[in-house]
């Protein structure tokens, strides 16, 4: 998983420099910082073992020994990926714990603190996930047989302007306050990939599970997810940043049902998915505008405007002015295609919004059980 705000619209041409999880930097910092407390220095750079086997080096920007701690940290670099902690500093302080304690960690400035359930740490524990606390395990494990060093330590993280750049992530309706989250199963961002928005998708969705939500909102984007407040009153919980990526939502919720689901996006976007596309970017999915005069039909005229409207929306704009409710049945067809994606026992609504953000089509309705 990784940190941005929007998927941009299209990714540069070319070959892409792929980048580092905050879990590998973290990683790299507590190899220094672990060899800098048993042998009194650190070393010029760093080098570690990734979970498949990749062995990227690290130089370290800012070091520190003293009151028996050794402080590392790394700067981040996650390549062309647009991730907003690029270039954010990554520190790690390292001290020996009690004999038998094991390797703890904790939260320092700009980590993160969980306080719902439903992540993959449990409420109380820094935002570590267990993917980098393993690693950093590892690292430590590994070292402490080589150094004849301590195998029980206390591992704080910190982000520089961690709690700024959380604001800028879903960290807070997941529940977690106070700065960013450390992640990276792999220890490798891949640029523009896809999974990881994905994957935070389905940790709403847990989330969501966890805290006895049974409704939640699934928008394509900000003003569609606005319009969903202004019409219901959920919690920020309950509110899932689809995005692009329909199918990613709703494969997982087939596994891990919820009671009710509103969908809710532009006219666009829900055209795409009435007409069977789960992912809803423009790169890997086209409105087929015959399909869409089809809906039409009893009113061949302004069928055949429609089949030759530059956009959805103005589509949408020439079936309004005949007064034909083409949204309406838009978001029907979008309602069928969930609730085959589904197959199972969840009521679904689909919404689907203006540029303004104004309702124009609407199929189902959770709030009346339908």
């Amino acid at each position: 998983m990784r940190y941005f705000d929007r998927m941009p619209a299209r990714k540069p041409d070319g070959n892409l420099k792929r980048g580092w999880t905050t879990g590998a930097c973290a990683t790299a910092a507590t190899a220094a910082a672990y060899e800098a407390l048993v042998t009194g220095s650190f070393p010029d750079a760093v080098t570690i073992t990734l979970p498949r086997g990749e062995e990227p080096t690290f130089a370290l920007c800012r070091t520190g020994l003293e009151n028996g701690a050794a402080t590392a940290a790394v700067i981040k670099d996650a390549g062309d990926d647009p991730d907003v902690t690029h270039g954010a500093e990554v520190s790690v302080t390292l001290r020996a714990g009690p004999k038998g304690s094991g390797v703890t960690f904790r939260a320092g400035a700009g980590v993160g603190t969980v306080t719902l359930p439903g992540l993959p740490v449990p409420p109380g524990e820094p935002a570590i996930n267990p993917g980098p606390r393993g690693m950093m395990t590892g690292v430590v494990r590994d070292l402490s047989h080589r150094l004849n060093g301590p195998p029980d330590v206390e591992i704080t993280v910190a982000i520089t302007d961690g709690a700024r750049l959380a604001e800028k992530t879903m960290n807070g309706r997941l529940g977690i306050v106070g700065g960013l989250s450390v992640l990276g199963t792999t220890g490798v961002v891949i640029p523009y990939s896809c999974s990881s928005w994905i994957h935070a998708i389905h940790r709403g969705v847990d989330v969501a599970r966890a805290n006895g939500v049974a409704h939640i909102a699934a928008a394509t984007g900000s003003t569609s997810e606005q319009a969903v407040r202004n019409i219901y009153d959920l919690p920020d919980v309950a509110l899932i940043d689809m995005g692009d990526f329909a199918g990613g939502l709703l494969k997982y919720l087939r596994r891990h049902p919820v009671p009710k689901l509103t969908l809710a996006g532009g006219f666009g976007k829900l055209a795409k998915l009435s007409q069977g596309h789960l992912d809803l970017h423009s790169a890997r999915s086209s409105l087929d505008r015959a399909k869409l005069a089809a809906l039409a039909a009893d009113d061949p005229a302004l069928a055949d405007r429609i089949k030759g409207a530059n956009t959805g929306m103005e589509a949408l704009t020439l079936a309004r002015a005949a007064g034909l409710p083409l949204a309406d049945r838009v978001a029907q067809g979008a309602r069928e295609v969930a609730l085959a994606a589904l197959a199972g026992d969840v009521e679904v609504e689909v919404l689907a919004f203006d540029r303004q953000g104004q309702l124009v089509g609407r199929a189902g309705d959770v709030a009346a059980g339908g």
